[in-house]
């Protein structure tokens, strides 16, 4: 179901359209340092993991920066298709620790490295991101009261994941859900 959905190109142009949303809402807000207007500055990524025939526009990070003479920060707006500044993209980053961490229908690193080309060090990287840093990071320190009991931090991000899929209509809703959850905190 999960491994399926990453292979449709449609769910990288819905993620675009909802990053562009969600920029326009950020850009509405102003500078969040000193209130001035923001302006575009977007730029290209070469994110891995997707399938092919994923349109270009979708490789497009939105950012946004202050147009205040004397400040010109930066500011990026929420993005559900990229988690900071890791190469892969969020979806494929979330879809391959929650196949790792239940390991349905034997999803080894060699199975995933061949469906999404995921190497063993990066997901033991992700592994170690997910168990020591995560977990403890303000980030999700202020999400933490909004989802179950049942999510425990030493299964993260699987446990998150499974709880937005369940009661969700189909897999993407449930993704889209979790992707949205983590990027708007």
């Amino acid at each position: 179901m999960l491994p399926e959905l990453l292979q449709k190109a449609s769910l990288f142009s819905l993620l675009h359209r909802i990053d562009m949303d969600l920029a326009r809402q950020h850009q509405q807000g102003g500078c969040p340092y000193c209130s001035g207007p923001l302006h575009h500055g977007n730029y290209m990524r070469k994110p891995r993991g997707g399938p092919d025939g994923i349109p270009e526009e979708c490789n497009l990070r939105l950012s946004l920066c202050c147009g205040q003479e004397g400040c010109r920060r930066r500011s990026p707006p929420p993005s559900v298709r990229f988690m900071g500044q890791r190469v892969y993209w969020g979806c494929v980053i979330l879809v391959t620790m929650t196949l790792r961490q239940g390991r349905p229908d034997g999803m080894s690193a060699n199975k995933l490295k061949e469906l999404f080309g995921v190497t063993r060090l990066t997901i033991k990287r992700w592994v170690g991101y997910f168990r020591d840093v995560f977990p403890f990071c303000a980030r999700w320190q202020r999400l933490r009261g909004r989802v179950s009991s049942s999510v425990r931090d030493s299964d993260l991000p699987g446990a998150l994941v499974r709880f937005f899929l369940f009661n969700r209509e189909s897999s993407q809703e449930g993704l889209i859900a979790c992707l949205h959850f983590l990027a708007t905190a």
